[in-house]
């Protein structure tokens, strides 16, 4: 019988630096480590593809939840499913989140950091024009109604699949770690969170900030609507996907090795997700090197 799984703050000098084969072997999860960041959004794209292919020819609709981030896989995923003709007549796309300028309103698409625009331009408007999903199909969570993200999910008939990349905190979509120390949020009252308006927390501006404008973080907005822990947990199947580096090999390793979940480290909120698999690339998932000389 494997030892009980540590929590985050207990990882040991081992753990955190082992190989990644006995990284591997010692997790519960199914996890999946490709060499290079073209080689994981090559196989992003290409399964996502086969998905839909797969549904079409059920007769069946796909129902994804969908990050922006990782977000490389998109174009790719254009591009196979106009050469295969692949159409989205019956793709539900619920996207996962939105940012917000600093005093909680929504942005334009045009904004530069729009997730919608990306989108847009670097998917629905790249897919020929007679396979693209039909308009309402296409949803955002809403900031005059958050509560209709959930409704719309749930008419739906719940999401077959939900793609998520996780942070430098082990947030899923904008669900960051509670940092009031005012109150604290069981891992219940986490996990059923829904579709809100949040503030963003430093470090993830810091973040965005180093990897899209040389450290200058006064254009990052400010606030953000993002789904809960709740539909993100209700997807049938949970994919959760990395292509952060050395950003992430922290939280990489937070996420195979500890056992209990953890608000403060929100990916493992899914450890006992029925359906879950894990994909990384090799960067993300190389031991850590601890002290200035490792």
């Amino acid at each position: 019988m494997r030892p009980t799984a540590p929590r985050a703050h207990d990882l040991t000098e081992r753990q955190l630096t082992m190989p990644v084969d006995e990284l591997v072997a010692e997790t519960r999860h199914k996890v999946r480590v490709l060499p290079s960041l073209d080689e994981l959004y090559s196989w992003l794209a290409r399964i996502m593809a086969d998905e839909i292919k797969a549904n079409n020819d059920a007769g069946e609709p796909t129902r994804w939840i969908l990050p922006v981030g990782p977000k490389s896989q998109y174009p790719l995923l254009a591009r196979i499913c106009n050469e295969e003709r692949i159409h989205w007549r019956d793709v539900h796309a619920f996207h996962m989140d939105e940012f917000l300028d600093w005093q909680g309103r929504q942005i334009g698409a045009d904004h530069p950091f729009s997730f919608r625009g990306f989108c847009d331009r670097n998917l629905y408007e790249l897919l020929d024009p007679e396979l693209r999903p039909a308009p309402e199909n296409i949803v955002y969570p809403d900031v005059r109604d958050p509560s209709a993200f959930t409704s719309r999910l749930r008419d739906a008939g719940g999401a077959d699949t939900c793609f998520a990349g996780f942070g430098y905190r082990g947030h899923l979509a904008f669900n960051e770690p509670p940092t009031t120390r005012w109150h604290r949020y069981s891992v219940e009252e986490f996990k059923a969170s829904t579709t809100r308006i949040v503030p963003l927390l430093e470090d993830t501006i810091v973040a965005h900030s180093h990897r899209t404008t040389g450290g200058y973080t006064q254009t990052i907005p400010r606030m953000a609507i993002t789904i809960g822990m709740s539909e993100i947990l209700s997807a049938r199947k949970l994919h959760l996907i990395t292509d952060g580096g050395a950003w992430k090999q922290f939280i990489v390793r937070v996420l195979l090795l500890t056992g209990e979940p953890d608000v403060m480290y929100p990916v493992t909120l899914a450890h006992d997700h029925p359906d879950m698999e894990v994909t990384v690339d090799s960067a993300s998932i190389a031991p850590l090197r601890l002290g200035i000389n490792a």
